[in-house]
């Protein structure tokens, strides 16, 4: 197998995030919760994705890109940090983002004034047509450019996050349960996977924000990952576990997302967003709720950030 070191990466965090206990939340719930702080993660806002673009602009930077294209709604965490790490390496992110969600200049949008970034909003939901416009747009430009899918989430994105179950493994902790949002797949399939080599026994929980086929993306992006890395594991629904905690759609906050929210607010002093880790803090709470947890079991809850998105979303 090949160690995560052997990739190419360029160094955008600070890492490692901490791992801290939610006392109030523990005894709320009567188990013990922690919480891993990749809002923490230094660029930007923070968030999950610095780890998945460390090793996608290695990978553009190294094939000679002077242009950096991704994609995603118009609150997307995900290209807001792509534009804020493309400028740090000195190449020019261009943002093809869906006319969808809130569009006006406020949460992400206002961060990506704020940085000069030159988005284009386009009136379609099919990711063919964003990838052809962004083609249109670098053959019109004349320069190297190069693609991120929407959320980092591809194989080499994937990686980002069987490197922090490495490092978590690395900071000393054990952990029966670990809980994340899934909203493009990366997250979770590198999650899984990175569980699966570095953190043997911990059951890893994908809270499904969106409505795609996530059964589908979850295991081919462990696949494809795990073949990147020449790991010889095969990949099972064991290693994997999914829980629809959409509501209402995808960007549209729900009931039990805007309480989960408040709830982590007035008990820790930790602020979730209601797209992403609200809705995937409720999933814990419900997990808890069912009797899931015992009161022994150490639980894990990936904060994977999304503060630029909190000032977007009416919760109301």
């Amino acid at each position: 197998m090949k160690s995560l070191d052997q990739f190419p990466r360029v160094p955008l965090g600070i890492f490692p995030t901490p791992v801290q206990k939610l006392e109030n939340i523990s005894r709320l719930l009567r188990t013990n919760v922690y919480v891993k702080r990749d809002d923490l993660t230094g660029l930007g806002l923070g968030g999950n994705k610095v780890r998945k673009l460390e090793f996608l602009l290695a990978d553009a930077r190294d094939k000679g890109a002077e242009i950096v294209f991704t994609t995603g709604g118009a609150q997307s965490n995900h290209a807001m940090l792509t534009a804020a790490a493309a400028g740090k390496l000195g190449m020019q992110a261009i943002l093809v983002l869906k006319n969808r969600g809130v569009t006006g200049c406020v949460g992400n949008q206002l961060l990506e004034r704020l940085m000069g970034t030159d988005v284009r909003f386009v009136d379609t939901d099919d990711y063919a047509d964003i990838y052809a416009e962004m083609d249109r747009i670098g053959a019109e430009l004349g320069k190297p450019y190069y693609k991120i899918p929407c959320g980092g989430s591809n194989a080499l994105g994937t990686l980002g996050y069987v490197a922090c179950a490495r490092e978590i493994a690395e900071q000393g902790e054990a952990f029966d349960h670990i809980i994340c949002a899934e909203g493009s797949g990366g997250t979770m399939a590198g999650m899984a996977l990175g569980a699966k080599l570095f953190l043997k026994g911990t059951k890893v929980y994908g809270m499904m924000v969106d409505r795609d086929p996530f059964d589908q993306i979850t295991p081919q992006l462990m696949k494809e990952a795990a073949a990147l890395l020449e790991a010889p594991v095969d990949i099972t629904p064991e290693d994997y576990h999914l829980r629809d905690m959409c509501g209402p759609g995808y960007a549209i906050p729900s009931e039990a997302g805007n309480a989960a929210v408040s709830l982590m607010a007035e008990q820790e002093g930790l602020f979730l967003d209601p797209v992403y880790t609200g809705k995937a803090f409720a999933g814990l709470l419900e997990l808890a709720r069912e009797g899931a947890f015992a009161e022994r079991d150490r639980v894990l809850f990936l904060h994977s950030g999304g503060a630029g998105g909190l000032f977007a979303v009416d919760m109301q």
